[in-house]
């Protein structure tokens, strides 16, 4: 036997997830998440085939560990599938960058795509907002059954409006909370403070799928 079949040489392949999108009105908002041991462009093009749509190819990276193992897209479509839905079946309405973390993820074993590292607590300032919401609503719906109360914020800037608001709806013990907003920084800022908290183990952030309607919104939510 010779010296080197016992250290065999490590295969001279490259396993890399990646995602890309098609000109198509059915799958706009959409990505394609797959994973290949050759050259990506030459993986998509065989996927499309024959067909004459547009093409973009927006992530690709090694999914090979620094301990040599590896995974393939079936590991990313699971973290994936925590929060975003999957269309046309390995299609999902998620951003690049939601692809990178479900990588991360799946590279660093998490059960998760985010990792909570925030742990701070409530100003006192927070505190009284969330305790006098509390007692306000309890005394609404003492005096109103069946009638949703309602209580303004007058908050400056940098209270912290959302992590408090994500507070009151824990106390409240709230299992759904909508949330309608026209600005994308301000979607991200809600989804930020809900999946870096550690106070928010357990929490989904689900993205509004654009164009759906207000309706079957908020059938779909409550």
């Amino acid at each position: 036997m010779m010296v080197n079949d016992f250290f065999p040489q490590r295969p001279n392949v490259s396993p890399k997830i990646y995602a890309y999108t098609i000109d198509a009105p059915t799958h706009k908002g959409l990505l394609k998440i797959g994973y290949t041991r050759r050259a990506v462009p030459t993986r998509v093009k065989e996927q499309l085939g024959t067909s004459h749509v547009g093409y973009k190819i927006v992530f690709e990276k090694s999914s090979m560990r620094d301990d040599g193992s590896a995974f393939d897209d079936n590991a990313v479509h699971k973290m994936l599938e925590q929060q975003f839905p999957c269309e046309f079946g390995e299609w999902y309405r998620c951003t690049v960058k939601d692809v990178e973390n479900a990588v991360e993820a799946v590279r660093d074993r998490r059960g998760s795509i985010t990792q909570r590292t925030q742990s701070f607590t409530m100003r006192p300032e927070q505190q009284r907002a969330v305790r006098k919401t509390q007692e306000y609503f309890a005394r609404f719906r003492k005096d109103n059954p069946g009638k949703p109360p309602r209580f303004l914020w007058n908050a400056k800037m940098r209270f912290g409006k959302t992590f408090t608001s994500y507070e009151f709806a824990k106390a409240e013990g709230y299992k759904r909370v909508l949330i309608l907003t026209f600005k994308p920084a301000v979607a991200d800022s809600w989804r930020e403070d809900l999946e870096t908290h550690k106070d928010f183990e357990g929490w989904q952030f689900i993205p509004v799928i654009p164009n759906l309607p207000m309706r079957r919104l908020i059938r779909t939510v409550l």
